[in-house]
């Protein structure tokens, strides 16, 4: 009882202040997409064998998308329309580079290498290619027809500073892992203030300014790899010091996406709670965007999430709020196992439907067309 009070006191502040809008405004804000997480099947079970623990269905069941990932994804968004006659459309939290497996192996680990997308893509195509021929043409087809329009999600989706203590320690996890072409199942306990996901970890504050030329450079990149200029961000698993907030302002970003409550690494340990909401205006200048809604529906949690997240829905519009709905790749990944795929997005149709069904004069956008009209209405 305690529990469920808690959780709607939660979920109704987090809709009761900042920026509202009478229009019925749904967003898919995907974050992981464009990233090497597991190679494939044969990888995961070569894993197993070595004794790499699986910490959670990231582990398991998170690929780069594949093929039949993004047709069986596109045939989804396009089968309901909005008021608009619009598909529904993802913005996926996209990486434009991966680790250079090959590069690596030939330099016998000793240092870092990365490669763009379409290079991890061109690779995969010739070692998997019912899964990766023609993936990335693909995914090209869904930003032009409007099914996709990524953002950035940092230049790779790993934490630097414990990748290469691994790599200098030769820790055997971190190798066999790299072995067979993946980055998972990897153990941060001797890290308590970094994970080995999150780009923007770190230990002491100075630390940081290794890391303002790799969020310049990753933004480069995504422009070269994805055709345009990224204006929204979002930091892997929400963390990012605010020292480097005016190197991603002057790098092109308007809008960050963060936690409603954000608990900010100060440097050696110790943290600053702070409070978010859609609009509110960063130190900077950038101007932050909270994700009101959860959508993981290949997360066993026991609830039916369908109905779970329209009721976050018709919380957000009572409050006249965007629908700005949290979700990961993992969801509709079905290179390891095609029934995790044809749940999530067996789900996700069911909910596009309700959607349509319950608010006819829904709005499907991407998030950086949502977060521009908040600045267009703020003025």
């Amino acid at each position: 009882m305690i529990s469920r009070i808690k959780d709607s006191l939660i979920n109704n502040l987090k809709n009761s202040i900042g920026w509202k809008t009478h229009r019925k405004i749904v967003v898919f804000s995907v974050d992981d997409y464009g990233n090497v997480r597991l190679h494939s099947k044969e990888a995961r079970t070569k894993l197993d064998e070595a004794g790499l623990k699986i910490y959670s269905r990231f582990d398991l069941f998170d690929t780069l998308e594949t093929k039949q990932d993004l047709e069986q994804l596109f045939a989804v968004l396009n089968s309901v329309k909005d008021k608009n006659g619009r598909s529904a459309v993802f913005t996926p939290f996209a990486l434009p580079c991966n680790i250079d497996f090959e590069k690596m192996d030939a330099d016998d680990y000793n240092h870092f290498y990365y490669e763009n997308l379409p290079q991890t893509y061109r690779k995969l195509a010739k070692e998997q290619p019912e899964a990766y021929d023609g993936a990335w043409e693909l995914w090209q087809e869904g930003i032009s027809k409007g099914f996709l329009k990524p953002q950035f999600h940092g230049r790779e989706h790993l934490n630097l500073f414990v990748f290469n203590d691994k790599l200098k320690k030769r820790d055997p996890q971190l190798l066999t892992a790299l072995k067979n072409k993946s980055y998972t199942s990897i153990s941060d306990e001797d890290y308590p203030t970094m994970s080995s996901t999150a780009a923007f970890d770190f230990y002491d504050v100075s630390d940081n300014e290794q890391l303002k030329p790799i969020i310049k450079e990753g933004l480069d990149l995504f422009e070269e790899v994805y055709g345009y200029r990224s204006n929204y961000f979002t930091p892997p698993v929400y963390q990012i010091h605010h020292s480097l907030f005016p190197t991603l302002k002057e790098n092109g970003i308007t809008y960050i996406d963060l936690g409603l409550v954000r608990k900010e690494h100060q440097g050696q340990n110790n943290y600053k709670t702070s409070f978010n909401y859609i609009g509110k205006k960063a130190d900077e200048n950038l101007i932050i965007v909270v994700r009101n809604i959860v959508f993981e529906p290949t997360e066993d949690r026991g609830m039916d999430w369908v109905h779970f997240t329209m009721k976050q829905i018709e919380r957000a519009f009572r409050w006249n709020k965007p629908a700005i709905i949290s979700s990961h790749r993992v969801n509709f990944c079905g290179h390891i196992d095609p029934e995790n795929r044809e749940k999530g997005l067996r789900t996700l149709q069911q909910l596009l439907q309700e959607i349509v069904k319950k608010w006819p004069d829904v709005e499907f956008m991407a998030a950086d067309e949502m977060a521009d009209c908040l600045k267009k209405n703020r003025k």
